[in-house]
């Protein structure tokens, strides 16, 4: 029954985002929510201005409704399903704030890095104390060992890094047309088939529904995008899949499942010291993805092989952590 019940999830919450995006997508042009292009980037992006943004309620929608109606259907409403809701309804919130600040206000910054970032770390106070309400595991597993680390009362540091740390790195890798949404979605399906395997149904049905979701979101968000997910998707999905790692226990694997976003963020990182310290730029725009643009490489390109890498660094995983 837990396979089938996860694949009825994916399923679902596809087919919700499908019938969603035709109905939200003309109201968000309607009330000219469009994405503004940041003149510094590639030129060949100044042509999406004005593409509907914060697309990202089409799959957040679909993932809270699938989520509820599997969990409660099936019994698997748990405390852990409902931290998840709060990360992913939390941090969409502040991005989408963000993105009516920028968007509808005109305040190109939208949100200060500071107001963000006090956002982030409340949401993620509120649920590590709804974790601590029952037996929560403060240890921190060394990936394809059986070595664990205690952190003790340190694991709420730890905690608030991870998610405020992936939810600003999935944010940064949102440029280019469907890299997001096709990325997450396999590193969703990845917990939750390792959430299967340790019987954690609960989070299996959530990862599933989120993977489901955005499969649903890329036919819209796919080269040429019809619709961006905006900071109210990407923040979203970034602190939530870090949160689905935290659940499953197995935290530091998401380096690896998620190495796309952790090259994305490393790239702006390096970038930031190297132009600082010697006034040279080592890649010739950051995040990354945009370095291998400006090398002449197609948009399509850059995201089939990102989407390329991330695939095959999660089927590692799952040969190494599953099979």
């Amino acid at each position: 029954m837990t396979l089938s019940t996860t694949i009825i999830t994916l399923i679902f919450s596809f087919l919700l985002s499908v019938i969603l995006a035709p109905i939200v997508i003309p109201y968000l042009r309607k009330m000219k929510f469009g994405q503004s292009i940041r003149e510094e980037g590639p030129e060949s992006h100044h042509k999406k201005a004005g593409t509907p943004t914060m697309g990202g309620l089409i799959f957040m929608t679909s993932i809270i409704i699938s989520t509820l109606a599997i969990s409660i259907y099936f019994d698997k409403l748990t405390t852990q399903t409902v931290v998840l809701l709060l990360i992913l309804v939390g941090f969409g919130l502040i991005g989408f704030l963000d993105d009516f600040i920028k968007v509808v206000l005109k305040r190109n910054l939208g949100l200060t890095s500071i107001q963000k970032l006090i956002g982030q770390i409340i949401i993620s106070v509120i649920a590590y104390f709804l974790l601590k309400l029952g037996p929560f595991d403060t240890t921190l597993a060394i990936p394809f060992t059986k070595i664990a680390i205690s952190l003790g009362q340190f694991y709420v540091a730890f905690l608030l890094f991870w998610l405020v740390g992936f939810s600003n790195a999935v944010n940064l890798s949102d440029g280019l047309d469907g890299l997001v949404s096709g990325t997450a979605s396999v590193s969703f399906v990845t917990f939750g088939v390792i959430a299967l395997t340790y019987e954690q149904t609960d989070i299996a049905i959530f990862a599933f529904s989120v993977s489901g979701a955005l499969l649903g979101f890329l036919l819209f968000n796919k080269n040429p995008a019809k619709v961006f997910m905006g900071d109210t998707g990407s923040l979203a999905l970034g602190g939530a899949l870090a949160m689905v790692s935290i659940l499953v226990k197995q935290e530091l694997i998401l380096l690896l499942v998620g190495i796309i976003f952790v090259m994305e963020t490393l790239s702006v990182i390096l970038q930031v010291i190297s132009f600082k310290t010697t006034g040279k730029r080592i890649f010739k725009m950051s995040p990354i993805h945009h370095h291998f643009e400006l090398s002449g490489w197609s948009e399509r390109k850059v995201v089939t092989v990102f989407w390329a890498i991330g695939f095959l660094a999660s089927m590692i995983v799952v040969f190494l952590e599953v099979l």
